[in-house]
């Protein structure tokens, strides 16, 4: 597997969507994309995470940006979650890591001194061309939406984009 690093082709993949259709990371060539990998959801963190993406999809859509969150969570699960909270975001299932995999972010985590192999939350933010223009290991939840919608911007507004 190629390391996934800014300016490596990022990976293609298909899932299901909490919408009922399915997102293929191919099909959005030609517009930028924002995966944002969590671990759970209804967690807190991931709840908060979900809600500042929701609460940014507008500026995002309006940047031309695709906006995705991918869990390991089933289609009914991002459906319950959905609704729960009013998000506004497109939710994909991979409960089989088909797009977790392909990224390399199923691995060793620690929390409170245990160890396990867990989801890593992440965020990448894809280009036209379908290359991966920017990673963050999120490690601070708080104002990260906020953080990818600069970034997205500043991709939008480049000359080669």
């Amino acid at each position: 597997m190629a390391p996934m690093t800014p300016g490596a082709k990022a990976p293609d993949f298909s899932l299901e969507t909490a919408s009922g259709t399915t997102f293929r990371l191919s099909s959005q060539l030609g517009h930028p994309v924002v995966l944002y990998f969590y671990p759970q959801d209804d967690t807190e963190g991931c709840t908060i995470e979900n809600m500042d993406f929701s609460r940014l999809a507008p500026d995002f859509a309006a940047l031309g940006v695709t906006l995705v969150g991918i869990s390991p969570d089933s289609v009914a699960d991002h459906c319950k979650f959905r609704d729960k909270y009013g998000l506004g975001t497109t939710l994909a299932s991979d409960p089989e890591h088909k797009a977790i995999g392909a990224f390399d972010l199923w691995k060793p985590k620690k929390t409170f001194g245990r160890e396990y192999i867990g989801l890593v939350r992440t965020t990448v933010l894809i280009d036209a061309s379908g290359r991966i223009a920017q990673l963050w290991t999120v490690t601070r939840i708080k104002n990260h939406a906020a953080t990818v919608l600069e970034a997205a911007k500043a991709l939008v507004q480049s000359p080669a984009n």
